[in-house]
């Protein structure tokens, strides 16, 4: 009875929360069907914290059927690890990574000298986000990031994310044509809107400003400079911070110790 009650009145608050919240008011669907009457009451509900040339970018947004598709087939994180490593190529990216440690050793100096972070675990992510930038996706990230808030899956998420989106469209960094990756990711190490706002310090369309924005979030999550990042060890709660599925965190820590060559 006592988990009875408590769910009710947790429902209960979640409803009062959601009734009054205009982040939440527009209705979610679960279809392409109400996306258009969602847009229009989300557009109401942004005015006053969303300019005109966000509202505008907002309602030149479509339903993004591959990106519901993309975010309903997320299957590689339930592989065993081995079997993730192979998928995504873990060797192929140590082989990489090596190389471009060596080549752009004077920018990692840079990165590591200012926030701590070795080449090892930046190289991972680079590698297994967008194969060190040569794959970064072609859809169109607003209208991405507007499905995913509309979907009932997580609206909450990416409302918060959507809102990033548009301020940035209001800053001019961004425009309603810009393509990223299916779940409005973008740069080469693939930063959502709101990271890019609360981490972004270059342009993530190079490989400077990806590297150096990824290590400020590390280091703004904890990274301490000269500890391990293994699993156990000081900076592999900053590495799980970058992703929530283990497999793929285990893998960064496997990929960034063996391109660091065991150094930590």
């Amino acid at each position: 009875m006592i988990k009875v009650r408590t769910i009710a009145i947790g429902a209960f608050i979640a409803a009062i929360a959601s009734a009054t919240s205009p982040a939440l008011a527009a209705q979610c669907g679960n279809g392409s069907g109400g996306f258009e009457a969602w847009k229009r009451q989300f557009s109401e509900e942004a005015r006053g914290r969303v300019g005109p040339a966000g509202i505008s970018a907002l309602m030149g947004t479509t339903y993004a059927h591959a990106t519901i598709g993309a975010d309903r087939g997320m299957h590689s994180f339930k592989l065993s690890l081995d079997e993730f490593m192979r998928k995504r190529g873990g060797a192929a990216i140590v082989a990489r990574g090596r190389a471009l440690k060596s080549s752009m050793s004077g920018l990692f100096s840079q990165i590591q000298s200012r926030y701590g972070v070795p080449p090892g675990p930046l190289l991972a992510i680079w590698g297994m986000e967008t194969g060190f930038g040569s794959q970064r996706g072609n859809q169109n990230m607003l209208s991405a990031v507007a499905t995913l808030a509309y979907d009932c899956r997580r609206p909450e998420y990416f409302t918060d994310q959507l809102y990033a989106a548009l301020k940035l469209v209001d800053r001019g960094e961004i425009n309603g044509a810009t393509r990223g990756s299916m779940h409005g990711e973008l740069g080469q190490t693939q930063f959502l809107p709101k990271t890019i706002l609360e981490y972004g310090v270059g342009n993530l369309e190079t490989s400077t400003g990806a590297l150096m924005s990824t290590a400020n979030f590390l280091k703004a999550h904890g990274w301490q400079a000269g500890a391990g990042y293994q699993p156990g060890e000081t900076n592999f709660a900053a590495i799980q911070a970058w992703n929530a599925a283990s497999v793929y965190e285990r893998a960064i820590a496997i990929i960034g110790k063996q391109i660091d060559g065991g150094d930590r």
